[in-house]
């Protein structure tokens, strides 16, 4: 399978928003991409797509998101959209997504990243419950599918408080 991941580009937007409607039978997370593209969350270089010759088949979008406890804030980035067609899934190509997009993201200087995610998927690219650094989500979930990762080791080592997503989260 010759397999191109690259970043988005304008060409590509109508596809992903199919993309994500289709995988997810509904088209609240294809308008939750299009919302963060137009917001300040946005990081072009971490929205990635996978291309078999002419057909977009995978989609990754890491967006930043704060951190707070009190007055502290720390900024970081989440998985907001990680997709592969059905056609194209179990054959490494969501971790082909995730591995290049983590890359990327250390390239850009960011230092470690949060997913709500499955809980025997994500531990395998190192991730952990972000319980272990006193951070959590807004609302309640079990804390073995809220995971963070450092990208530099003990990046969050003085870190906890409770995660803000962007406005976009709250509009879908």
């Amino acid at each position: 399978m010759n397999v191109s991941i690259r970043p988005e580009d304008p060409a590509d937007i109508d596809e992903i928003y199919e993309l994500n409607k289709f995988v997810f039978g509904q088209d609240n997370e294809a308008r939750l991409v299009d919302q963060i593209r137009q917001g300040s969350n946005f990081i072009p270089q971490l929205s990635l797509v996978a291309y078999l010759d002419d057909t977009l088949i995978g989609y990754i979008l890491f967006s930043k998101i704060t951190i707070t406890n009190g007055d502290f804030k720390y900024e970081s980035l989440g998985v907001t959209s990680m997709v592969v067609h059905p056609a194209h899934q179990k054959r490494g190509l969501g971790a082909k997504l995730l591995i290049i997009g983590l890359q990327k993201a250390t390239e850009l200087g960011y230092t470690d990243v949060f997913v709500f995610g499955h809980e025997f998927y994500f531990p395998k690219f190192g991730f952990l419950p972000a319980a272990r650094w006193n951070i959590r989500p807004p609302f309640e979930v079990p804390s073995e599918v809220f995971m963070a990762l450092e990208l530099i080791p003990n990046s969050l080592q003085n870190v906890s408080g409770i995660v803000e997503f962007p406005i976009e989260f709250s509009v879908i």
